[in-house]
């Protein structure tokens, strides 16, 4: 499948910025879509934003503005800008790909970076 590596998590103040990125790898796969998903502690995952391949975007309600996504196709990289951050941010924040092959579908997950808002 897509092999996918995260970075730029950490420790940040309320209202200050983060920017995650995430590399894909795959030799035959083709992404269609690439995002970024958190999962708050006790919470189910949920989705913070997502890009096509065509550059179009999905954002959660949560967002309100406050994040970016992007995207580099000819590296299979996508970022996520997060500005204004809260701690209602907190959580573990993965990496996602959707992918097809012959005409089937897969998905993708990073192993996660923790993002960690302070108040």
């Amino acid at each position: 499948q897509v092999q996918l590596v995260e970075s730029g998590g950490g420790l940040v103040q309320a209202g200050g910025s983060l920017r995650l990125s995430c590399a894909a790898s795959t030799t035959i796969f083709s992404i269609t879509a690439m995002g970024w998903y958190r999962r708050v502690s006790g919470k189910q995952r949920e989705l913070v934003a997502s890009i096509t391949s065509g550059g179009m975007t999905n954002y959660a309600d949560f967002v309100e503005g406050r994040f970016a996504i992007s995207r580099d196709n000819a590296k299979n990289t996508v970022f996520l800008q997060m500005n204004n951050l809260r701690p209602e941010d907190t959580a573990v924040y993965y990496c996602n790909a959707e992918s097809k092959l012959f005409g089937r579908a897969y998905t993708d997950w990073g192993q996660g970076t923790q993002v960690t808002v302070s108040s």
